[in-house]
């Protein structure tokens, strides 16, 4: 039972989920912005703003961090020396999601999360 547990399931097991949040993470981060569904922007949107608060670090503990979650030496590089201290004085909020409509196929409610 998943009595009191945090985040959104997206009607997947475990392994595909956690698969799906770190693709869409790294697209976030490698493309600055992405479309996808209102649910899927939101269950990622606290993971990117994880990556880019470690990236903000910037030593090897944090670069440690982001490989972990990541796929791909340029996002990971890209997090620690483009986007670390990009917003080295932000205090969070590094993200922002956008309603763009509704998809055609299914009427699921598309969003815009780009990095602000």
């Amino acid at each position: 039972m998943r009595h009191r547990k945090e985040g959104k399931t997206l009607d997947r097991k475990k392994g595909p989920r956690e698969a799906l949040l770190r693709s869409l993470a790294t697209s976030v981060i490698i493309y600055e912005k992405v479309q996808t569904t209102k649910a899927k922007a939101k269950a990622v949107q606290s993971l990117v703003e994880r990556l880019i608060t470690d990236g903000c670090k910037g030593d090897l503990t944090a670069r440690c961090r982001v490989n972990q979650v990541v796929y791909g030496d340029n996002a990971v590089k890209k997090v620690v020396e483009e986007l670390g201290p990009r917003y080295k004085d932000r205090k969070g909020g590094y993200t922002r999601v956008t309603g763009i409509g509704f998809r055609q196929g299914d009427g699921a409610e598309m969003v815009q999360i780009e990095l602000v």
